[in-house]
């Protein structure tokens, strides 16, 4: 029997200070936290411990309830009411919902929903609803109004994000930054987020496994890179650019590991507003990953896996809760994967651990994140590949021509959030966290080049040492208000990232080998330990307001957020300093979502600026490595159209986005900023059930990127290296009617051709991949149990997939075979 599932509202807010105003807030926060379990300790019990006030529960009320499976109508009903709402699965699948419209008390809304199915629902001294078969007994009468909800203890704890979307590939909402938790219906900003379910059903192992569904997001280091990195709607995102609960800085370097993650947000588009100031300057979106904590449902998952070439792995995941109302909660998540690669000759090597710790009571919810990660890799490193003049044909699959080389990645990590309803109106947030990250051997500097027509080439290694520490900060306060006819969701917020870094490195002497049959590399030495070499505080404040009107037909989002960027880098030899930047801007973004046809269309346009920190040149072969240059704005205008069918949805993005470009100069072998990069777009979506037993997610991407107002004008008109005009990813999975408990996936992921260089002197061709899988669930002894299988690449199509820095191509994956079991006991 599957676990019984948890409804909910969408979660409130959370809060977001510089380092200064952080202390004072979070000291607020630790002692409305105390008072708060104090006064539970105390309290009489009964019905004043109610999240829903009795006057909220007699009060009428406007409901404008999509219809959909009775699962999905029950969720959206929660999030409306503000109640949590506890449902045995069994009682409500495969059933559909008519929705709710018109203007009902929350009781009478409640009966309308659920008489149709035979169904009531309780209530709790906790204030917690649950549903069951109706019937005439323990005096559950009924009432002119609707249904009489009797008194019954239930012992439930929601896991606090927007539920899942019919298909459970995908969530309902996700995180905004300030804006908390929202339905991806009510705000005008493009928003996916990739649910547990799609992570191990797909048996994705790292972040770009689970990006590898959505089309406006593209992976640009090579696979089995030690870092992963990637571009959305066609401006770069690094990898220390993935945010941790709704906060930079803390996210594992290298791969981000999907075993302790819940969720992955991808919102699209400049977003300053919404979350801060990106790290290394991201304007084409945000990546947000989201823990794993404990559910109400015991749970002991333990899992293994195998990927070829002979990568094995083993995982546990265990989750529990404690207490009368199950206030408290554990998860703890490890991993260990060893063995070789697709990549002749070379081994990985990955140990994982985190723990997640919770506190919820009616007014308080506390949670506290630890991990630490480790990643070593012997013999040998993936590649990026530059030319003299034209672009050759790629080498055979795994063939390794940095054979020899090793490298080993290091981060641990800790992260404290939490929120206090100070009021029934208003919400206050804190969260502090920060991440030591150490890193040697051959890292990034993994180029060959350039390459003759024939294959040949003079190169040379890099040796890396390094490290980089950091604090985040984040805290405000959110209050929920109306003026007349507007209801407002006001938020006033504050950020702080603080980061250190050090590197150094050496080089090698050249060495002579070619493409197709490459020789041992000379290896440079170690260069010992690094002294500091940057250091950046990215600050700001902000203030929004959610304004909604005519039974949330309409909604406006508005702000200001004032950002200060102080950054400074350094001499390795030296320690002198070598560049210094103190800039300030006050950026504005607006947003506005219009349901004209009732909740399940949404036309909605955003215009949002920001402030970002300036690129720092990462080619450790360009004469300027590790140059950092002065931050910049960049402004996005967006707008488009969201159609929910019950089951599934689609939705039709058109963008504009704009921003400094970075240009190489070969003669000068360095980078430097000039002119403007703008890429204009369309995006089309679609995720859900076309029926109970087919399901689809995925989309196709067109995007123009053009070079504007350059040096001399001598790119202007050119496309920027790496923007695809056509991207597409579209997968599918069926339940065999006939076979219980067995599904078949396929999915397609496809690239058109893309320039190299910001010369477009080079361009690398299109490419299209194809991946088939199946999974079979069942129960042995009484044990859920879950074996799958994929084959990804099946056409084993070998070519250079895309680009990272100007210049360089990077090769895709070859035939990659996945297996996997995981038992539940």
């Amino acid at each position: 029997m599957r676990p019984t599932p948890r409804l909910k509202p969408r979660l409130k807010p959370r809060l977001k200070p510089s380092s200064a105003a952080l202390r004072p807030a979070v000291a607020l926060l630790i002692a409305l936290a105390a008072a708060s379990v104090a006064e539970r300790a105390s309290a009489a019990p009964a019905s004043t411990s109610s999240p829903v006030a009795q006057n909220a529960v007699d009060a009428h009320r406007a409901w404008q309830i999509s219809p959909g499976t009775l699962d999905a109508v029950l969720n959206r009903f929660a999030n409306a009411a503000g109640i949590e709402l506890v449902v045995d699965a069994s009682l409500t699948r495969g059933r559909q919902s008519t929705g709710l419209h018109g203007d009902y008390t929350l009781t009478q809304a409640l009966y309308q929903l659920l008489s149709p199915h035979q169904l009531q629902a309780m209530r709790s001294s906790q204030g917690v609803y649950t549903l069951r078969a109706a019937s005439q007994d323990t005096g559950a009468a009924l009432a002119g109004d609707g249904v009489l909800l009797p008194t019954t203890h239930v012992v439930a704890q929601a896991v606090g994000l927007p539920e899942a979307y019919d298909g459970g590939q995908v969530a309902r909402g996700g995180r905004l930054g300030l804006l908390g938790n929202k339905d991806f219906m009510d705000v005008p900003f493009n928003v996916t987020s990739y649910t547990a379910k799609t992570i191990q059903d797909q048996q994705s192992t790292t972040l770009a496994d689970v990006l590898d569904n959505d089309p406006s997001v593209r992976f640009t280091t090579s696979s089995g890179h030690m870092y992963e990195n990637f571009s959305v709607r066609g401006f770069p995102l690094t990898a220390d650019e993935v945010s941790l609960n709704g906060m930079f800085g803390l996210s594992p370097y290298g791969h981000v590991p999907t075993e302790f993650i819940e969720r992955v947000e991808v919102l699209k588009g400049p977003n300053a507003l919404l979350n801060g100031m990106s790290p290394s300057g991201a304007v084409g979106g945000a990546i947000n990953v989201v823990t794993k904590k404990a559910e109400s449902a015991p749970l002991t998952r333990v899992s293994a896996d195998y990927l070829s070439d002979s990568q094995f792995g083993v995982q546990a995941d265990i989750g529990r809760r404690f207490g009368d109302d199950e206030q408290i909660g554990i998860r703890f998540n490890g991993a260990l994967r060893d063995g070789r690669t697709t990549l002749d000759g070379q081994n990985k090597r990955r140990e994982f651990g985190s723990v997640a710790l919770d506190l919820k009571t009616d007014r308080v919810r506390i949670g506290l994140d630890a991990y630490t990660d480790s990643e070593k890799y012997t013999g040998g490193s993936p590649w990026m590949a530059t030319f003299a003049t034209n672009v050759v044909a790629p080498p055979a699959s795994g063939t390794n021509v940095l054979r020899g080389e090793y490298g080993n990645l290091e981060s641990t990590g800790v992260q404290l959030r939490g929120e206090v309803d100070v009021t029934d109106a208003i919400t206050a947030y804190a969260g502090i966290g920060a991440l030591s990250y150490r890193y040697s051997g051959f890292i990034t500097g993994t180029r060959t080049g350039p390459i003759k027509a024939d294959g040949s080439y003079t190169g040379a290694t890099y040796f890396q040492r390094g490290w980089t520490d950091t604090l985040s900060l984040d805290a405000g306060v959110r209050t929920r208000f109306r003026t007349g006819p507007l209801k407002h969701e006001l938020t006033l917020s504050a950020t702080s990232l603080d980061t250190t870094s050090g590197n150094v490195f050496t080089t090698s002497a050249n060495y002579n080998s070619n493409i197709y049959a490459p020789v041992n590399p000379t290896l440079a030495k170690d260069p010992g330990s690094a002294p500091k070499t940057a250091e950046s505080t990215l600050s700001s404040f902000a203030l929004a307001d959610t304004v909604s009107m005519f039974q949330d037909r309409v909604t406006l989002v508005a702000g200001l957020r004032s950002q200060r960027v102080r950054a400074a880098a350094f001499s390795a030899t030296t320690g002198a300093r070598t560049s210094n930047y103190d800039e300030n801007a006050i950026t504005p973004a607006f947003g506005l979502v219009l349901k004209p046809f009732g909740p399940n269309v949404s036309l909605y346009g955003n215009y949002i600026e920001g402030l970002t920190q300036g690129g720092m040149v990462t080619d450790v072969s360009a004469a300027n490595y590790g140059q950092v240059f002065a931050p910049y704005r960049s402004k996005q205008a967006e707008f488009g159209v969201k159609w929910d069918a019950g089951s599934f949805t689609n939705t039709l993005s058109f963008f504009q986005i704009t921003k400094p470009g970075m240009i190489k100069d070969v003669a000068t072998n360095t980078y430097n900023p000039d002119g403007e990069q703008r890429n204009r777009g369309v995006e089309w979506n679609v995720f859900g059930e076309f029926t109970p037993r087919w399901r689809v997610l995925g989309g196709v991407a067109y995007t123009r990127g053009e070079l504007t107002r350059t040096a001399g004008n001598l790119y202007n008109g050119n496309t920027p290296y790496g923007v695809p005009k056509w991207t597409a990813n579209l997968g599918t999975e069926w339940d065999l009617p006939w076979v219980p408990g067995v599904t078949l996936t396929g999915r397609m992921i496809t690239t058109s051709s893309q320039y190299v260089n910001s010369a477009n002197t080079q361009q690398i061709g299109g490419w299209t991949r194809y991946d088939v899988g199946a999974r079979y669930a069942t129960r042995v002894y009484g044990k859920a149990v879950v074996l799958r299988a994929a084959v990804e690449n099946v056409a084993n199509r070998i070519a250079w997939s895309g680009t990272f820095n100007d210049g360089y191509v990077i090769q895709n994956a070859p035939r990659t075979f996945k297996l996997s079991a995981s038992v539940d006991f």
